[in-house]
């Protein structure tokens, strides 16, 4: 005969065994979170979904954040010292500052948290991967794209993201190496910053073409950047610049269906970001891992963006 007392019991006893239960099974699976540059494109959205993706495949928690634009590199180190806080099994890590966040890398290094950096780079060896695109080598294919449409010479303007991320750095410098090495006509009139924003990129692409009226091409070195350029050129009726630009998202594609942006880089976000926690399962487990994880790019344009390897790797 079931009684009160016996149905208390068990309920007791079965709870208790849920009380204590509850941590052993939240522990059970290791923890990984990944602080990104930000959530204001859609690139980092793409990204989250192939983190997504290899946590379930790969049977782990993950927590994906990042600050409200990719100019809040103190909000950034804040959420970097909270994940630490959380003692972590692995670490990722997009860098919008490549040395700030350095002392805290030191600590997860301390503590034996394997740290695998993706998109942006560390100057420092203490990631054991980095998940990426080879920027450098994006860029320089953007120069020669821009090279070909302006008949190799003519003034080009570049409107780039940051100087303090690794992404910034490399796509300036592999466009501006890029026209040194092999397209002298082209006269570099402006680098400028627009922290990735797309109304401040805007009104600097304003700027350069109102100080140069017979300017040739744009090469807009993310997201924010590239729509900024385009907003300009449209804003100012210059329908005869070329303009080139990086990542992909909804309007970079509407403009070059319509012309007004003649191409543009892509990444393989969700790649980049399948390939991070793929390489901190990896980390966890003690195994060796290459330095640089290489996840791919491709030039993109009215004639190519329907082609399967190009559309599966564009996102929205």
């Amino acid at each position: 005969m079931i009684t009160r007392r016996s149905m208390l019991q068990t309920g007791a006893a079965a709870a208790a065994m849920a009380a204590a239960g509850a941590p052993a099974l939240a522990q059970a699976k290791p923890y990984i979170p990944l602080i990104s540059k930000g959530f204001q494109h859609q690139f980092w959205q793409a990204v989250k979904a192939g983190a997504d993706k290899a946590a379930a495949e790969f049977d782990v928690r993950i927590t994906f954040e990042g600050p409200d634009n990719e100019t809040m590199v103190d909000k950034q180190i804040d959420m970097l010292a909270a994940a630490l806080a959380n003692s972590p099994s692995a670490l990722g890590f997009a860098a919008l500052d490549s040395q700030a966040a350095i002392p805290l890398l030191r600590q997860a290094q301390k503590k034996k948290i394997p740290v695998v950096a993706f998109d942006s780079g560390v100057d420092s060896d203490i990631p054991v991967a980095t998940a990426t695109t080879d920027n450098l080598a994006a860029a320089a294919l953007a120069a020669d794209k821009m090279a070909e449409m302006i008949g190799g010479a003519g003034k080009v303007a570049l409107v780039v993201h940051d100087q303090t991320s690794r992404t910034g750095i490399d796509r300036r410098d592999g466009f501006l190496n890029q026209v040194k090495a092999k397209h002298s006509g082209i006269e570099i009139v402006s680098v400028q910053y627009g922290q990735g924003d797309h109304l401040k990129s805007t009104e600097i692409a304003k700027a350069i073409l109102t100080a140069n009226p017979d300017l040739k091409g744009f090469f807009g070195a993310n997201e924010g950047s590239a729509i900024g350029v385009v907003n300009a050129v449209t804003e100012m009726k210059a329908k005869d610049v070329k303009v080139i630009g990086y990542d992909s998202g909804k309007a970079q594609k509407a403009a070059i269906m319509s012309g007004t942006m003649a191409g543009a880089i892509t990444q393989n976000p969700i790649g980049i970001g399948y390939e991070t926690v793929k390489a901190a399962v990896a980390a966890i487990k003690g195994e060796t891992l290459p330095k640089i994880i290489d996840t791919g790019f491709y030039y993109y344009d009215k004639t190519n963006i329907d082609d399967p390897k190009i559309a599966a790797v564009l996102y929205d």
